[in-house]
């Protein structure tokens, strides 16, 4: 049996044992009293709040957190201080919440209020501990942030593309994988100078780097090419930035765009936009060709009645019939330039019929009147088999036929040879018509006006320019295309397409117009 005073040794060393195991917890634990004051506190709470525990030990918990920790402010209620509940029904109660301290900034703690029970069942002693979760939840925060970011690049219809200084690739969005074809496993087997042409990257390496281009470590919106795993290049755009940790260079980063089917509305765009100043020239000028004609038509009849009417009744010895001769032929030469602008401006009523593509070209070169323009000129004639049913005006596309041949002639000084070839470009369902000639072809400052109306580089009195832009106009009424295929030395080549009849044709044809 143990002596009073063994007994008191044991419990001592007990005592002591429990102290220092109370000292020893990793976060800041107090034990109170019901009514809220403190009865001890371990080293590490002592730490934490910068204070001895002389301070501490008698005083309530509010006096304690709201000097050393809280906000003063703060109210101590039970709607935020789980101590009241474990109080009320004798059990363990926690509480995970943000509050300001003492130094205006937001921290997050976890509190946890853990009853020691008298033989009664009621609360003797309370152990409360204190977990600062700050950190936590500000780690959280960032990995919340970074998944949002991830989300956000890898949703970005813009392709994103990320390598360190060696060219490893680190990170490559989805929309970056479309664009350059790889796979996700193939990433890690590039290197980042393999999305550029040979010695591309080194160059927008040395933009990044070069504080006058955009700055230092940014490029602003820079055209690329960009080569895919094909070895397709396609035509691109790109941002981009160098990562910096410290002031040093650790990564690189690309924002990529695909040009293709922006440059593709463009020049979509520039084609709408040039039929459209076209069609407008052409209908400015027509009126202005109709009113000049028709002020002209008139006073020049009756100079051509009145001067065939001298020369019938002048002797053929007269001295001045050769000059009355020679202002007649220049009236009628005026008589042409009149019913040019006649046709050129009146807005006829289409007689549309159904013909085969191929005898329009034989039918326009027999109805050329003076055949002696062909007595140098080597015709050849490569004329398709296939049957080719159009839908236009016949008549109308006779005369663009002469016109484009009579062109050609001219181009070629009526020497030379004149191709004219059919076929059916069977991808986009059209009769098409190519007339070559082997003339000097046509100057590059000249080609984007060749269509426009009053414009010639013949000789003053050679011609009047309005050929080629009838011919335009023509071609377009009948819901056809006309383009210059090519020019050089060699020659020049026109050609045209139509429409082909039948169901599908109308269709198209119906959506058109």
């Amino acid at each position: 049996m143990k002596t009073s005073g063994q007994m008191k040794s044991t419990i001592n060393d007990e005592l002591d044992w429990r102290m220092r195991v109370f000292d020893s917890l990793s976060f800041p634990t107090l034990i109170l009293k019901p009514d809220r004051r403190i009865i001890s506190v371990n080293q590490i709470f002592l730490e934490k709040i910068g204070a001895t525990k002389e301070e501490i030990v008698g005083r309530t918990c509010r006096e304690v957190f709201h000097k050393y920790v809280y906000d003063p402010g703060l109210p101590c209620t039970k709607e935020n201080c789980p101590l009241v509940h474990t109080l009320e029904s004798g059990r363990g109660h926690s509480v995970l919440r943000s509050l300001k301290g003492r130094n205006g900034q937001m921290q997050w703690e976890d509190r946890v209020f853990s009853p020691i029970l008298d033989d009664d069942g009621m609360v003797k002693y309370v152990i409360e501990s204190v977990r600062d979760m700050t950190r936590v939840k500000t780690l959280e925060h960032l990995f919340k942030g970074v998944r949002e970011l991830d989300q956000v690049i890898q949703s970005s219809p813009s392709a994103i593309v990320a390598a360190n200084l060696h060219g490893r690739i680190l990170m490559m969005n989805q929309a970056a994988r479309d664009m350059f074809g790889y796979s996700f496993n193939q990433t890690d087997s590039i290197n980042s100078a393999d999305l550029y042409p040979p010695g591309d990257a080194r160059k927008i390496m040395s933009k990044l780097r070069d504080e006058n281009y955009g700055g230092r470590g940014m490029l602003p919106v820079t055209k690329v090419n960009i080569v895919t795993k094909s070895g397709e290049i396609i035509p691109g755009e790109m941002t981009g930035a160098i990562i910096y940790e410290e002031d040093r260079e650790v990564a690189t980063m690309g924002i990529y765009n695909d040009l293709r089917e922006k440059l593709l509305v463009e020049e979509q765009l520039k084609e709408t936009q040039t039929l459209m100043v076209q069609s407008e020239k052409l209908a400015s000028l027509g009126r202005l060709a109709a009113g000049v004609a028709h002020e002209i038509n008139n006073p020049l009849t009756g100079i051509q009645l009145y001067l065939n009417m001298t020369l019938e009744k002048m002797e053929k010895d007269h001295p001045l019939r050769k000059n009355l001769e020679y202002v007649l032929e220049d009236a009628e030469r005026c008589r042409d330039i009149v019913r040019n602008l006649l046709v050129y401006s009146r807005q006829t009523t289409q007689s549309r019929q159904q013909f085969q593509f191929n005898t329009l070209a034989e039918e326009s070169l027999g109805l050329i009147r003076d055949q002696k323009f062909f007595m140098n000129v080597t015709l050849v004639k490569n004329l398709s088999d296939e049957p080719m049913l159009i839908d236009a005006d016949k008549n109308q596309l006779n005369q663009v036929v002469i016109n484009l041949v009579m062109n050609a002639l001219d181009a070629m000084n009526l020497r030379g040879t004149l191709t004219l070839t059919t076929y059916r470009d069977k991808v986009a369902d059209r009769a098409c018509l190519e007339v070559s000639d082997t003339g000097g072809g046509i100057p590059e400052e000249n080609l984007s006006r060749v269509f426009d109306p009053f414009f010639t580089t013949k000789e003053p009195g050679e011609g009047t320019g309005l050929g080629l832009s009838t011919v335009y106009g023509i071609v377009k009424k009948n819901r056809g295309n006309i383009a210059i295929k090519n020019t050089g030395p060699e020659g020049t080549t026109f050609l045209i397409d139509l429409p082909l009849a039948g169901p599908e044709a109308e269709q198209k044809l119906d959506w058109i117009g």
